[in-house]
């Protein structure tokens, strides 16, 4: 994981946050964790995988159990 070091938080706004975090019963760190992680990755957010799959059910899905063609083709000339 990364580590990240913000400077020149006014006071207020640092005592608001132990305030906060005591009353979730959570360290500091771990409540701005939190407040970052809401803040830069919505709930509501698309997610992509979720988006493909919900494009593919819509297209009939996938046959996995289909065959393959196992025949070989010859290599396209261009002579």
């Amino acid at each position: 994981m990364a580590t990240l070091t913000v400077r020149n938080v006014p006071e207020a706004t640092h005592r608001a946050l132990i305030a906060r975090a005591r009353a979730a019963d959570r360290s500091m760190e771990a409540e701005a964790r939190l407040i970052l992680d809401a803040a830069v990755r919505p709930p509501d957010r698309i997610a992509l995988g979720t988006l493909l799959s919900e494009i593919g059910a819509a297209t009939g899905g996938i046959d996995l159990a289909m065959t393959r063609d196992t025949e070989t083709s010859e290599p396209m000339s261009f002579e």
